[in-house]
């Protein structure tokens, strides 16, 4: 044994140090630490730990929440960013497809236009044929060239008509500006009276395909 055993004393090895790792209290809800500084209670959780929020040290409850409501603004933008992209999709898609529409209608356009053409020129083929009988005939007696061309004039309405074309502008018809164009105004019985037609004119039912060019009366 050592003197230090012999005189009854405990080794340094032997002492009990668990006393000076352990918190005491202190006056005025003040706690010591392992290294003797005073804590305020306020600053520990119900654990014991420190009241700051775990990672974050000095932050309080107001900044994590700002932290939090930037971070909902940062995935609420990515979801925009991501509904944006599929907007584009769809409009790139919805452009593609209007394209290809008018394309489309384009070239049925067109197949119309033609059919109609040709639908016109095979009415008009027969007045062709009547004009070239009625030149014929005249040429040989010119007496007969004016009930030829007569003919062909009233197959010529017969086809308008079909075409649903009327024919407008008479003498002796009142004067209407929505269907006819005065271009000379002479004295008369009465007025706005039709007495010449220089141009037949055309309707479509409530629609003017061309106005009559007409000479009025003016009374007085």
């Amino acid at each position: 044994m050592t003197d230090d055993t012999k005189n009854g004393a405990t080794p340094e090895a032997e002492i009990d140090t668990t006393e000076n790792l352990k918190f005491t209290p202190a006056k005025d809800d003040k706690t010591i630490d392992m290294d003797g500084d005073i804590m305020d209670a306020d600053l520990l959780d119900e654990d014991g730990e420190d009241a700051d929020f775990a990672g974050f040290p000095g932050m309080d409850e107001g900044m994590m929440a700002q932290v939090q409501e930037m971070m909902g603004k940062l995935e609420r933008v990515d979801e925009l960013e991501k509904e944006n992209a599929d907007l584009r999709f769809k409009l790139g898609r919805l452009a593609a497809d209007f394209d290809g529409y008018r394309t489309r209608t384009g070239q049925d356009l067109e197949i119309a236009e033609d059919k109609g053409v040709s639908r016109a020129a095979e009415q008009l083929m027969p007045v062709y044929d009547d004009l070239e009988r009625a030149v014929t005939m005249g040429s040989e007696d010119p007496t007969k060239l004016i009930p030829g061309v007569k003919a062909v004039q009233s197959k010529v309405l017969g086809i308008f008509s079909k075409l649903g074309l009327e024919l407008t502008g008479h003498e002796g018809e009142d004067f209407d500006p929505q269907w006819h164009e005065a271009l000379q105004a002479v004295p008369g019985d009465e007025d706005d009276k039709i007495v010449q037609v220089f141009q037949a004119g055309f309707r479509m039912g409530d629609r003017l395909v061309r106005p009559a060019r007409v000479v009025v009366s003016r009374k007085g």
